[in-house]
């Protein structure tokens, strides 16, 4: 093991603590930590001094540290549209529900497993979207952006197969899929 490397994991409870306090979670400080060392490794041939090395690495952490910010604030405004969108969605009318195109359950099983899963399981067996998570193994917000994007797959199936359903709701299950 060369200098900079050992001085790196020596002061591994310091750049730990320095993770922790910027986002509020040690285990999540534990994950970006651990990929800041990996990063590191890749790039450390080019910082010959362990002091150096030290800075570069707190310079690196902080740049991990608001990459993180970045992402989070993508997924929350996703979760937030979402969450908007289910508030002001409505439930179909009995009659109108029966009328509804079957093709939209075949369709949505030609969709990535992942994806033909969340649609079948929220949208079709109307489990909420927490429960689908948890049977999933995801994290609620993780679930949220798998079933937007679902949706966004199967609303591009959806008019590949019937573009007249796409465009103008189900009126008859006629279409070829």
């Amino acid at each position: 093991m060369n200098d900079v490397s050992t001085r790196l994991l020596d002061s591994y409870r310091d750049f730990l603590a320095f993770v922790e306090r910027r986002v509020g979670d040690r285990a999540l400080a534990e994950d970006i930590l651990q990929d800041a060392f990996v990063k590191s490794i890749e790039r450390g041939e080019d910082v010959r001094d362990g002091e150096a090395a030290v800075a570069w690495f707190y310079r690196l952490l902080r740049n991990a540290v608001i990459d993180h910010h970045r992402r989070s604030g993508v997924r929350g405004r996703a979760l937030e549209a979402f969450a908007k969108e289910m508030g002001e969605a409505t439930e179909p009318a009995p009659e109108l529900e029966r009328v509804i195109c079957s093709c939209i359950a075949q369709i949505a099983e030609t969709l990535k497993p992942d994806y033909a899963t969340a649609i079948r399981r929220v949208e079709l067996e109307n489990v909420p979207v927490n429960a689908f998570a948890a049977e999933a193994g995801i994290t609620a917000n993780n679930a949220a952006v798998r079933v937007f994007r679902a949706r966004e797959a199967l609303r591009k199936q959806v008019k590949a197969a019937c573009s007249t359903c796409a465009e103008h709701g189900c009126v008859d299950c006629t279409c070829a899929s």
